[in-house]
């Protein structure tokens, strides 16, 4: 007997199908124009705080209905819940690409092995059924090596998906093969969707379908992720198989027998795929000679670090002036509008000139240099240089007793420090893990760049705003960033012979195609998947530390700040490292957010305990001048950028990835101590030369 029940006792996250409309003909009508007509598939969303109305998805659209028509349409519930299908494959096959393209999400893609290193949940919808797509690490075996492929292995092992994609690259089926054969043995339903076939037409390459379908015994969808036509027949494949009995196995089980599994996929290639070009990847090896060649894989490498750097530079200077002019416009209008409504000097103070100001300084400073740097790194990243970098860089880490993998979590710092660490989840070895987890904040990350690019300008690079000093610039900046690799190495080699002793492991990296980035996607999303992930991240920490300066520079003891306290008893130990007590206590402060230090040395600077009306560089300047640095104290400020404790972001995910306080409190203590010793070297033998 049908199980026969009204709308309004549709639960959320049920879904049913509409057998009867039982209504007046005024409320029949309305319900038919929103689209309840018998047949109509819908699902309850929610309900409402009070328990009514109630929210359904009917034809792809949200509708809020009350309970009293709801209880007037007849529904059969459809019995079921959301299916869960897992998404897997080696990496860089482009999982995160058909991810994203299903569910609408913007899971982070790039052209190099290692990017997703957790489950990525999304949720989307057929014709027949709702479901949840599970974005799984890309792994080359079920005989996991590394963290992010032991995730992967479990998750298959655990039988929580009703089915499992498999993506594979058509330009290299017969080693994607391999895990789909091992996938097969654990799952009862497969699909295998055979991603790239856009590049694999370009290269000559012709795969057979129907052939490969009926070997494996599995349905075998072609697919360029970007098509949604190719999508939906995705989709519906997922239907039948969801629907279908379990698939017949075609192929015996060999699962401890990994030879195995490579024999069979070779067998299947050679019935299946048919190379019309010889060298079909001319071009690809024609490039690795000039960009991994013994004598031009370095140059490269450091002529690729200047230009981005140069040209960051280059393009910040005018955006940024342009925005602290007008974001400080603002500020005269708010301050105008406080005065109008007669509010207490120390709440306008507080408000405006506390908090609004360092917004609006880390808002100029930081969001050209990030909207400049960002793109081209992506640019690069999706090129698929990146990978080619950790393959120049592998004997060098080797040497530290790590390995080359180091180097592509090296560059995730670039942009998050946190990312990077959680990157370090691609590396095989415990051991080699932990190195790169607790060197990973000696490159500065974006939250650095920008007051890196401001101090180099003002004090190291002569006239700013001119051509030459851009140049100038960005050849000292990209020293900067070598040195912070350098103390990298050097602190890996350093904990390889005492606290983390052992023998560097295998090196095994994909070096993926070269892919021609998509520029406009490349612009999209590096400018709202990163630069504004940042700046937000930066404005929020901006706001409540902007308030506690404030606060403790406007609270007196005796005539004096409490601000000036702590200053004064950090004085001290920053002279003595080339700083300052207002640069250290900004550091200080600054933890929540490396990009808000310069910003809270600007308060510390100005006597009000706000910032200077300004945003120009030259205005910073002066300030700087007048408060007693030199080029010292710009180069000890810039070495403590490099060298001193990650943020608290950072702090958290090393907390959750070692899972150890021991191991997080050497993550800050290391790089901090390196920071102390070396400013202290610097700023004391300046002096002792200033003597001579």
């Amino acid at each position: 007997m049908k199980n026969i029940i009204s709308l309004s006792q549709l639960q959320p996250g049920q879904a049913a199908i509409v057998k009867k409309v039982v209504a007046p003909e005024g409320i029949e009508g309305r319900l038919h124009d929103i689209g309840l007509i018998e047949g109509t598939r819908v699902k309850c969303l929610g309900k409402g705080p009070a328990g009514d109305p109630s929210a359904f998805e009917i034809r792809g659209a949200v509708m809020a209905i009350r309970k009293e028509d709801t209880s007037l349409i007849e529904i059969e519930p459809t019995g079921s819940e959301e299916k869960i299908i897992g998404l897997a494959g080696n990496p860089n096959v482009g999982k995160s690409t058909v991810f994203n393209g299903l569910t609408g999400m913007k899971q982070h893609t790039g052209n190099w092995p290692g990017k997703t290193v957790t489950n990525a949940r999304g949720h989307f919808s057929s014709e027949n059924h709702d479901y949840i797509l599970v974005d799984l690490p890309g792994t080359y075996s079920l005989n996991a090596h590394s963290a992010e492929e032991e995730i992967a292995r479990d998750y298959i092992s655990s039988d929580e998906a009703d089915a499992v994609v498999v993506v594979c690259d058509a330009t290299c089926l017969e080693r994607n093969l391999n895990l789909t054969l091992q996938i097969m043995e654990k799952c009862p339903k497969v699909i295998l969707c055979l991603n790239l076939m856009d590049e694999a037409k370009k290269r000559g390459i012709k795969i057979d379908i129907r052939t490969l379908s009926e070997r494996l015994g599995v349905p075998v969808v072609p697919m360029v992720a970007r098509n949604t036509d190719m999508l939906i027949k995705l989709i519906k494949k997922m239907d039948e198989v969801i629907e279908g009995p379990p698939q017949e196995r075609k192929i015996s089980e060999v699962e401890k027998d990994s030879a195995k599994y490579v024999n069979i996929a070779e067998e299947i290639c050679k019935e299946t795929v048919l190379y019309k070009k010889k060298k079909y990847d001319h071009t690809d090896r024609m490039l690795d000679r000039f960009f991994t060649g013994k004598h031009s894989g370095y140059a490269v490498m450091l002529m690729f670090l200047a230009i981005i750097m140069w040209i960051t530079i280059a393009g910040a200077n005018y955006p940024s002036e342009l925005l602290a002019n007008g974001l400080f416009y603002i500020q005269e209008r708010l301050s105008d509008l406080f005065y109008d409504l007669g509010s207490p000097i120390w709440l306008h103070d507080m408000i405006v000139m506390g908090i609004y100001r360092v917004i609006a300084w880390v808002i100029s400073v930081m969001l050209p240099p990030m909207a400049i740097f960002f793109p081209l790194f992506t640019i690069l990243e999706d090129f698929g240089y990146l990978p080619r970098v950790a393959y120049n860089l592998d004997h060098t880490f080797k040497c530290c007793g790590a390995c080359g993998k180091q180097a592509l979590t090296t560059c995730m710092g670039f942009g998050c420090n946190a990312v990077g660490v959680m990157g370090c989840r691609i590396i095989d070895s415990p051991r080699e893990r932990m190195l790169a987890m607790l060197t990973n904040t000696f490159v500065p990350c974006n939250g650095k760049f920008a007051a890196l690019i401001a101090i180099i300008t003002m004090f190291l690079a002569g006239a700013y705003g001119t051509r030459a000093a851009s140049v100038k610039a960005a050849v000292i900046l990209a020293i900067v960033l070598i040195f912070g690799v350098f103390m990298t190495l050097a602190v890996t080699k350093l904990l390889s012979k005492t606290l983390l002793k052992g023998l560097p492991s295998s090196f095994v990296l994909e070096m993926p195609p070269y892919r021609c980035p998509q520029i406009e996607k490349v612009i999209v999303r590096s400018i709202f998947d990163r630069t504004i992930f940042v700046l937000g991240r930066a404005v929020l920490a901006a706001a409540p530390a902007g308030l506690v300066v404030w606060i403790l520079a406007n609270v007196e003891v005796q005539d004096i700040s409490l601000l000036t306290y702590i200053v004064d008893f950090l004085e001290p130990v920053g002279g003595f490292i080339g700083l300052d007590g207002a640069i250290l206590t900004a550091f200080i402060l600054g933890l929540p957010a490396n990009e808000i230090v310069v910003p809270l040395i600007l308060m510390i600077y100005t006597s009000q305990g706000s910032l200077v009306e300004n945003g120009g560089l030259e205005q910073m300047h002066a300030l700087f001048i007048e408060n007693g640095w030199t080029s010292v104290t710009a180069i000890c400020t810039i070495i403590f950028f490099i060298m001193h404790w990650p943020c608290a972001t950072t702090l958290i995910t090393i907390k959750k990835e070692t899972g150890s306080l021991k191991w997080t409190a050497l993550a800050a203590v290391i790089p901090a101590a390196c920071g102390f010793i070396t400013c202290a070297l610097v700023a004391n033998f300046s002096k002792f030369l200033m003597l001579i």
